[in-house]
């Protein structure tokens, strides 16, 4: 991983700085660690900084669901310059890649039998170095799913994040009052205490949770997969976030580079939701319909003359 002002400078959208950062990681690595098979897959670094125009490039995915749902977006712009691109990405992404990126290969990873090397391969994540590329270079909305009509119009709630990082997730509890004012769903795989329309929970199983997703009018959602897969398919998002969040958000913004359609929504103190939650309920209120104001009668002016030219040019 970087340093710390390269995560500084990506939340500020000083791209350029940012890569000038990955540059030098880049420059000061030992060859020998590439891609190391002792280490697990998310930990190996791939791309040598090596050319891939006109090369075959196999593009590996290695870490997270949403770091490759945020990532794909650059695979088209890949394509325009290697010779040939196939992607290694989690088995259950890949419908969604197949149907977006149809000229080029998707396979699905399987650790116990990895693809060999290509001419060039480059971890996702590294693809807006390597092309040095920025969020508004390639589409965000570029995946697709059939709504589901079921659930369509109905705004979808996701209050938990992976294990890994408990401080992203809060207690369902708290979207309560959303719940309570809106027709839901949750967008969790395991069964809701809310007043829900899938009381049962969200299916453990991409296409259909991209069904529910893509037919919602917005997604709630803390910083997990399910604010990637909003944003791919181009729905509006509302993101809960913590006090000091992953370096993709910026809290002292309201917008994203990354999702032109997703609101932010940071915890002005470590461990405090009361208060993103509150704004977001705010957000979601239905505005009162003005009233048409009750002016006094125009005065009824007379008809013009035969011959006079009413007009204003």
């Amino acid at each position: 991983m970087p340093p710390g002002d390269w995560a500084a400078a990506m939340r500020a959208g000083a791209y350029e700085e940012a890569w000038s950062y990955c540059g030098a990681l880049l420059a000061a690595r030992d060859p020998a660690t590439r891609d190391d098979p002792t280490l697990p897959y998310h930990l190996r670094w791939v791309w040598d900084g090596r050319p891939f125009d006109a090369q075959s490039v196999l593009v590996r995915c290695y870490h997270g669901l949403g770091d490759t749902l945020q990532f794909a977006r650059f695979l088209p712009l890949l394509a325009a310059r290697a010779a040939r691109v196939t992607v290694v990405a989690q088995p259950c992404l890949a419908p969604l890649l197949r149907r977006a990126f149809p000229g080029i290969t998707i396979h699905p990873f399987d650790p116990a039998r990895p693809l060999p090397p290509a001419a060039c391969d480059l971890e996702i994540g590294e693809l807006p170095f390597a092309l040095r590329a920025r969020p508004g270079d390639a589409r965000a909305d570029w995946a697709s799913a059939i709504p589901d009509p079921l659930h369509r119009g109905a705004i979808g709630l996701c209050h938990a994040a992976g294990e890994w990082d408990p401080d992203r997730s809060l207690p369902e509890r708290l979207l309560a009052p959303i719940a309570a004012a809106h027709r839901c769903i949750t967008l969790v795989a395991a069964p809701s205490g809310l007043p829900v329309d899938n009381p049962a929970g969200c299916p453990l199983d991409m296409e259909r949770t991209a069904a529910l997703v893509a037919g919602c009018a917005q997604v709630v959602t803390v910083d997990t997969m399910i604010a990637h897969l909003a944003g791919a398919l181009g729905r509006p998002v509302l993101l809960l976030l913590k006090a000091e969040p992953d370096w993709r958000w910026n809290p002292a913004a309201r917008v994203s580079d990354w999702y032109p359609a997703t609101r932010l929504f940071p915890q002005s103190r470590p461990g405090d939701w009361s208060r993103p939650v509150a704004a977001i309920v705010r957000a979601l209120a239905p505005r009162p319909a003005k009233e048409t104001p009750s002016w006094p009668a125009s005065p009824r002016l007379p008809s013009p003359s035969p011959g006079v030219n009413c007009s204003t040019s």
